[in-house]
């Protein structure tokens, strides 16, 4: 299997960097990857440890660097070493930049200043954490998004991903033989999206819930025949209630959320240009 070294260079945390890497490297199978993270890189004497570190492992650069002069010199001694050195966020700076007719900032780590936008999003876990597992439900208007489902449909790891991109997302469960809160059926704002499942995969993902908690009681709670029951009647109020459904077998939390998302700026533009 081909080993590549990935130096990732960046004058902030990183992280936007190494999701970039990650997510560019999940594309060739067939390649392992060791990645050496130099973060809040802005000095030459930085550039210096890093290229040496390079030439030892004859690896490739990926870099998020907005300061124009440390930028330049590291591409600079890139092209005399003849080491691949590639701009991540620099293309689309200066397509936005030239799109728009303005320069950015060029401040490094601006993305993670405190600001509105920050504290927005920990108002949306807040209330995600409050309004977990049907509690509070006499506030589900303030919401953006409900989740509504049978338990182990991914409601709450869902919500929390929801909420870190700053919705305000509460999550409903559906079992059976017990009404979920009349208040959701008078709702006009929050989008209410239907989560199901598979009854086999649903199953598995019980029993290993179970095996979790030592938990070795064969309830309804992982009866295929009681497991199959729940899912027609959470499909069958999905369908009465017109709620869109998502099918979460194959789709992991941040896919969920996508299409989530989707559903929501949907219903977003169409209230736009009713």
């Amino acid at each position: 299997m081909p080993h590549l070294h990935l130096h990732l260079v960046s004058d902030s945390t990183g992280e936007t960097l190494i999701s970039v890497a990650r997510a560019v490297m999940a594309q060739f199978e067939d390649v392992s990857a060791t990645e050496h993270v130099s973060a809040f890189v802005r000095s030459r004497r930085q550039l210096d440890e890093i290229m040496t570190a390079v030439k030892k492992t004859h690896g490739i650069i990926l870099f998020t660097l907005v300061d124009k002069e440390v930028r330049e010199e590291l591409q600079d001694r890139c092209d005399d070493e003849r080491i691949t050195c590639i701009s991540v966020l620099g293309p689309v700076i200066s397509a936005l930049g030239s799109y728009l007719g303005l320069e950015g900032r060029g401040e490094p780590g601006r993305q993670h200043m405190v600001n509105a936008e920050y504290f927005r999003r920990i108002a949306a876990m807040n209330f995600a954490i409050a309004h977990d597992d049907g509690h509070l439900s006499k506030d589900l208007p303030n919401a953006d998004m409900i989740l509504v489902g049978v338990s182990r449909t991914s409601k709450t790891p869902t919500c929390a991903y929801l909420a870190n991109r700053g919705y305000k997302v509460a999550n409903i469960p559906i079992v059976a033989g017990i009404p979920v809160p009349e208040e959701l059926y008078d709702l006009k704002k929050p989008l209410i999206v239907g989560l199901t499942i598979n009854p086999d995969r649903l199953i598995e993902i019980r029993k290993n819930r179970l095996l979790t908690l030592h938990d070795k009681n064969e309830s309804d709670y992982v009866d295929m025949g009681a497991i199959k029951e729940e899912l027609t009647y959470a499909r069958r109020l999905f369908a009465k209630r017109g709620w869109p459904v998502i099918d979460v077998t194959r789709r992991s939390i941040e896919e969920t959320a996508a299409a989530i998302v989707n559903l929501h700026n949907r219903r977003l533009l169409e209230a736009h240009s009713a």
